[in-house]
């Protein structure tokens, strides 16, 4: 009790000290406090302890986060909130720690899973510090959760013309063109409309509603062109259902369609975002600056393409050869 009164006047003292001053005034306090019993009733939560969270989740809002990010931060922070029991001024290092690890032994989580956890939390105290709710966030001591780095599955160049040489529609080409060729994720596809494509290139709005420009090669353009030339339905959407009405085609469609022809050819995994990670990965091999392929993806951390592109073997072989011998 005597911590969390001793946290509560420096967390109030912040705006008008410096850290100096303010170590200076934790020493007076708990020199003053020594040998003083507190007793304290029960209170109720502040207002600024019950709104932390939505104050936080507006921030992240206001920075441009996606609703369906918002939401996943928000229940892994107030899951956090009701399994340690205590207000966000009065958690501490110890308190976090038990938290992540009762949480990975009953659910048996994985390390990623951990990790992702203690990456929202950390952000959520950080930002808790920068607001002066609290003087120190007690995330800082817990540091990243190793995970073994797993090099995921890419398309081989056969198998990609193995699925194109197998669409038994139109649409179906020209939508796996798309993919393998401009790197769009395939929230960002199904939302395109008719009107999006100027030649080889259209904007797409990718996570937190950002706006960029995304590429695609001659051929997808000409299948892309066949498919349109074909349809007589109203719909302004790019793809839609092969049935009537032809409502727009979503992701559970496009993942359906795609999870089907794989089955169909023997091939193993067949789902929209390979497709993303085989274009990465295809251009860093060939020589295309990491900064780009960045842009290209629409990542705002180079960390995340360097987690997207994965170098073949093989050309690790081949530069070996070349530059050492």
């Amino acid at each position: 009790m005597k911590n969390q009164i001793i946290n509560e006047i420096q967390r109030k003292m912040l705006p008008y000290l410096n850290n100096e001053q303010l170590l200076h005034l934790k020493a007076v306090l708990e020199a003053s406090f020594q040998g003083v019993i507190i007793e304290m009733g029960e209170e109720q939560p502040k207002a600024e302890e019950q709104d932390s969270v939505a104050a936080f989740i507006t921030a992240k809002r206001i920075e441009g986060c996606s609703e369906k990010t918002l939401t996943y931060y928000s229940k892994t922070i107030e899951a956090m909130l009701n399994g340690v029991g205590k207000s966000p001024q009065q958690i501490t290092t110890d308190d976090l720690r038990k938290y992540l690890t009762d949480y990975q032994t009953q659910r048996h989580s994985s390390k990623v899973t951990i990790d992702n956890i203690r990456r929202i939390l950390s952000s959520f105290f950080s930002w808790l510090e920068d607001e002066d709710f609290i003087v120190k966030s007690p995330v800082r001591r817990i540091h990243k959760v190793k995970t073994a780095k797993i090099i995921k599955e890419t398309y081989s160049d056969e198998a990609l013309e193995l699925m194109r040489d197998n669409c038994s529609t139109v649409r179906d080409l020209a939508l796996i063109d798309l993919l393998a060729s401009s790197g769009m994720r395939v929230g960002e596809m199904v939302m395109l409309n008719r009107e999006d494509f100027n030649e080889r290139e259209c904007v797409v709005f990718g996570k937190g509603n950002k706006e960029r420009l995304v590429y695609f090669d001659a051929r997808t353009k000409i299948h892309l062109q066949n498919y349109l030339d074909e349809r007589n339905d109203s719909n302004p959407a790019l793809f839609v259902a092969l049935k009537e009405p032809h409502e727009r085609l979503m992701i559970g469609g496009v993942e359906t369609m795609l999870r089907e022809l794989g089955r169909r050819l023997k091939l193993n995994k067949v789902h929209p975002h390979k497709f993303r990670r085989t274009l990465a990965t295809s251009a860093i091999d060939k020589g295309m600056p990491i900064e780009q392929v960045q842009q290209l993806l629409g990542h705002q951390k180079i960390d995340t393409t360097m987690h997207y592109a994965m170098v073949k073997q093989q050309n690790v072989k081949l530069a070996h050869r070349k530059y050492i011998g």
